[in-house]
């Protein structure tokens, strides 16, 4: 584990040059000049495809790799074009490097009311870990439930990580982390689901990136009350596609594509749904109490077909186990220490 921690460290240190020379290059070059900016960038655009491979471990390397190869490189495009969050002509560097590196904004008081309490993060932690511990009884579940526990797992592991980033970044530099999650179980529609509730801080990347400029190409070709159709298809087809990659980066096995037609599948769904509600103006539609169910249902079992046996193929579920048992036995060692 002490091996794994220091590769992270040394990904982390390199990133920090890499974003320094970007800055440099956002700043001798005029926005006019987006050609030569994106040719300038796309060394260390692809360079920071490579920096994940270095971090075998599920928690530090999935976060690294979502954090630099997916956020970081999707906003170093932007600002070839002068556009996202790095493009502001008052940043300074740290504030670049740390803008760049991570999911974070900058502090705004009137943004406070949405965080969760405390209580909220600390009953999380506790399912947490009663599904981890549930665990040594697997051979006694259906493999259904087991599918329903791992997807818990997902969700809760992915939401206290970035409570912990959030908490550290609001105390050290007094900047707000991105929310991931807004209780994703009360969805009460794909559309609610994917676009408010469900890994938010990459459906606010990929707006820019993907969805609107396919819109403003849509636009004349279908007018505006169609254009976002294919754009939202587009989007989850990327996003399909960045999710291949995040999933090597975790199992280091060739890709199967169930991931990207698990989101090309959702896509289409979402398309479907968004094209009838245009069409009935919302003169009738489920109820939430109907609808909420179907929703996480309707995630539930197209993953169980298509987003987890990646991940069990990569031995996921017992690698998990052993980096919880690595981290306990770290801090063992250290309370004796």
């Amino acid at each position: 584990m002490e091996g794994e921690i220091l590769n992270y460290v040394k990904a982390w240190l390199q990133v920090i040059p890499s974003l320094s020379y970007c800055f440099l290059i956002a700043k001798l070059l005029p926005p006019s000049s987006s050609s030569l900016r994106l040719f300038l960038l796309l060394p260390v655009v692809c360079f920071f495809l490579y920096l994940p491979l270095n971090v075998h471990s599920l928690h530090l390397g999935g976060t690294f790799a979502f954090f630099i190869a997916w956020l970081a490189n999707f906003k170093l495009f932007l600002l070839a074009f002068n556009k996202g969050p790095l493009s502001h002509p008052s940043l300074s560097l740290p504030r670049f490097i740390l803008l760049a590196s991570l999911p974070i904004k900058f502090h705004d008081n009137q943004n406070q009311k949405g965080q969760k309490s405390p209580i909220n993060y600390a009953i999380k932690a506790l399912i947490l870990a009663a599904i981890v511990r549930s665990y040594e009884y697997k051979e006694h579940f259906h493999p259904k439930l087991l599918l329903t526990l791992y997807s818990f797992h997902i969700y809760l592991t992915l939401e206290i990580i970035l409570a912990v980033f959030a908490t550290m970044s609001r105390t050290l530099v007094g900047i707000e982390l991105e929310p991931q999650f807004n209780e994703p179980y009360l969805s009460s529609s794909l559309q609610d689901f994917w676009g408010r509730r469900w890994n938010l801080m990459a459906t606010g990347i990929l707006r820019p990136t993907v969805y609107r400029p396919t819109y403003s190409v849509f636009v004349l070709l279908m007018g505006r009350k169609w254009a976002s159709l294919p754009a939202v298809f587009a989007t989850f087809f990327v996003s399909g596609l960045v999710h291949e990659l995040m999933f090597y980066y975790l199992g280091r096995a060739r890709p199967t594509w169930e991931i990207t037609w698990f989101f090309v599948l959702h896509g289409l769904c979402l398309v479907v749904e968004i094209g009838l509600k245009k069409q009935l103006s919302g003169t009738v539609w489920l109820p939430r109490m109907v609808s909420g169910p179907f929703t996480v249902g309707f995630v539930l079992i197209t993953a169980f077909w298509l987003f987890f046996p990646q991940l069990l193929r990569c031995n996921a579920d017992q690698r998990v186990l052993q980096e919880y048992a690595a981290v306990i036995a770290c801090l063992e060692n250290v309370t004796v220490s």
